[in-house]
């Protein structure tokens, strides 16, 4: 399989400054291999661009507390306390989006839309600083799409084309993400042959997948376990 790379192949793609995003809500769907592997990696200074950080000391928890994340942007902070403790310190900045918000940022970028009018945030302080505008006597606020050099997803089969096909909430972040990254690397489960794949279950078709990478992870009582 031309895309299949080790995990310490793939994270090379990312660089210091880089912008990334990681599927996932908390551990559930995140690409948790390479997530490790980028821990051991040098890049630094990166503005990752996932639903929250982690849980303390797992998945991008990992990713914090080795200093490599400048800027967390995303919805859901808060399960994480280390990310929290680290913003009050200074130590990371964080942009709070509203979660369907930042869910349609994501599909917008992918889908080459610039940005999109939302009433969600109006009159709060998530919207201050942005541009506000009157449609049909309503206010509505200006939210730019979101990209990456560089999207880590996961997904639970491929074939040897690159197809992906998703487990349940694994599907939260992951496809769209998919889209909206210049650079796509999907962690998966297993890798089948090409064909073997029911076409009405391919939720990420191969074009939008560079390489993949094999999880490293067992999935253990409905958990993945090292």
């Amino acid at each position: 399989m031309k895309k299949l790379l080790s995990p310490e192949q793939a994270v090379k793609f990312i660089k210091t400054g880089d912008v990334v995003m990681v599927g996932g809500f908390g551990l559930s769907g995140a690409p948790l291999t390479l997530i490790d592997e980028l821990t051991r990696h040098t890049a630094k200074e990166l503005t990752i661009i996932s639903n929250n950080v982690g849980e303390p000391g797992k998945g991008l928890g990992k990713l914090l507390i080795s200093g490599a994340i400048r800027k967390a942007i995303g919805s859901y902070f808060t399960t994480n306390r280390d990310a929290v403790e680290a913003w009050k310190k200074g130590e990371l900045e964080i942009e709070l989006i509203p979660q369907g918000t930042f869910a349609e940022a994501i599909r917008a970028g992918g889908a080459g839309i610039g940005g999109f009018y939302t009433k969600t945030s109006v009159g709060t302080k998530l919207a201050e600083g942005k541009e506000l505008r009157e449609i049909d006597g309503e206010l509505y606020v200006f939210e730019k799409a979101l990209k990456a050099d560089v999207s880590l997803i996961k997904a639970h089969k491929a074939d040897r084309l690159g197809n992906l096909v998703y487990y349940k909430t694994a599907m939260n972040f992951n496809p769209p993400m998919a889209t909206a990254g210049k650079i796509v690397i999907a962690e998966v489960d297993e890798i089948v042959e090409t064909g073997e794949l029911a076409p009405e279950t391919i939720r990420t078709p191969h074009v939008y997948v560079d390489y993949v990478v094999l999880n490293k992870y067992k999935k253990v009582r409905g958990r993945y376990v090292l």
